[in-house]
């Protein structure tokens, strides 16, 4: 790993990194175990992914935590989830400080129970001067939905003659979003095997370079972490323009 994590080129790191952490309930079915297992055992991989953007000096990083669509999923396992979420911060704040890092999250949050919304507004408050390292967990989260606000937002604003129609601009809709203060998204990763997006930050990945790997969630560490970037590190970044001109930027 130490050979891997050496290749990195500090100079070309991806700002802003997204992932789907997608694998847990066929890692726990894999092992004979209850889906809930897995998401208990994924909890070891955010940590670790959390730990190797920190150490490389990655600025963003936001987890795909839990969608508006994983509301449809059993009982038991919502319950399990949002219970692992109120455990988790409780146990990982005195890490995010001693390691800088500033948490935010994204999403519907006034949907979660009452308990995980304050242990997340008490780890906010108690981070928010941190700036290693921005993690932002999208919790009760959709894009679509997202979207839908922020249109519902400008509208009202034309509307009351607050915003005027041809001053709608990209800079007007990012101001909406709930990414508001966060930087377009540089690198995706979805583990699992799964590619496809799943309504995740649908606009702000329109350049965005995408990684898919067949590694369970639960199996993702720095080292799988690393590589994705080394490889991301070897892609070239155009945003619409010609090879040629790429290398004439950076001559």
């Amino acid at each position: 790993m130490k050979d891997l994590k050496a290749k990195i080129l500090k100079g070309s790191l991806p700002n802003h990194i997204a992932i789907i952490m997608d694998g847990n309930g066929r890692w726990a079915k894999s092992k004979g175990k209850p889906r809930v297992f897995g998401h208990k055992n994924g909890v070891t991989s955010v940590k670790e992914i959390i730990e190797g953007c920190a150490e490389i000096g990655v600025n963003y990083l936001t987890l795909y935590a839990f969608s508006t669509e994983n509301w449809n999923r059993p009982k038991l396992e919502v319950k399990t989830l949002m219970a692992l979420l109120v455990s988790s911060l409780k146990k990982e704040l005195k890490t995010l400080q001693e390691n800088n890092i500033k948490l935010n999250t994204i999403g519907t949050i006034h949907n979660l129970p009452e308990r995980a919304q304050k242990e997340l507004a008490d780890v906010i408050e108690k981070t928010k001067n941190n700036n290693r390292l921005t993690l932002t967990l999208a919790l009760s989260y959709g894009s679509r939905e997202e979207i839908v606000n922020v249109i519902k937002k400008i509208s009202k604003k034309v509307v009351n003659k607050q915003l005027g129609l041809e001053e709608i601009n990209e800079k007007i809709i990012n101001n909406h979003l709930y990414t508001f203060s966060l930087p377009d998204v540089d690198f995706m990763i979805r583990t699992s095997g799964e590619k496809r997006i799943s309504n995740f930050l649908l606009w702000q990945i329109a350049y965005a370079e995408l990684y898919f790997t067949n590694t369970l969630w639960p199996d993702f560490r720095k080292e799988n972490l690393f590589n994705a970037i080394f490889e991301y590190q070897n892609r070239e970044r155009r945003f619409g323009k010609t090879s040629e001109q790429i290398e004439k930027l950076n001559e």
